[in-house]
């Protein structure tokens, strides 16, 4: 039996396709930032949490789609900026910004937040591993402002005193200055 040249064509991008999926998904993992999107419902109460106002700056570490950026800047009417590593949930993430029309407000930074700077944040987002929240906690103590809220999703910070927080939906809010012991410097600490 002969194979038709179309049918090869057709099974020929097929399998590319499956390629190109198979490495992002690999790729995303390798760099750490494995996706799995926050619900509407636990993002708005993840804002609710934090009690924005109208000054507050919103930073969202490992943005993912920006689901969390676009809501607090369109909803709330707040400054909101998303930190994702990867580059086509960044690009997705500024689409879905321009097309739901809050760009001025809604911003998307392609970088490791661990490598960016966030001390403009007065409410930070976060939905990591619990690896992950460790390794930021000397991030999030030398750059951020007392006062500045932190609500984590489903992972809380060891060795944080929670300030308040929705059993139900798994979130835990934190405010720098309240929720830990004296910082002295001493990375090893934490």
């Amino acid at each position: 039996m002969i194979i038709n040249s179309q049918l090869v064509y057709y099974i020929l991008i097929a399998i590319i396709l499956i390629i190109i999926i198979l490495f992002w998904f690999i790729w995303s993992d390798l760099i750490g930032a494995g996706f799995e999107p926050t619900s509407t419902r636990r993002v708005k109460r993840m804002l609710e949490m934090a009690k924005l106002k109208g000054e507050d700056v919103v930073y969202d570490l490992g943005s993912g789609d920006g689901r969390i950026v676009i809501m607090a800047a369109c909803k709330y009417k707040v400054r909101a900026v998303g930190i994702e590593a990867d580059p086509i949930r960044l690009a997705w993430s500024r689409l879905r910004a321009f097309l739901i029309r809050c760009p001025g407000r809604a911003s998307f930074i392609w970088g490791n937040f661990f490598r960016e700077d966030i001390n403009q944040a007065t409410v930070v987002t976060i939905f990591l591993s619990a690896k992950a929240n460790q390794k930021l906690k000397y991030k999030l103590l030398t750059e951020l402002e007392p006062g500045t809220r932190v609500v984590s999703y489903y992972w809380r910070i060891k060795g944080w005193r929670t300030i308040k927080e929705d059993r139900e939906n798994h979130l835990y809010l934190y405010i720098i200055g309240q929720t830990h012991h004296q910082f002295y410097g001493d990375r090893d600490k934490f």
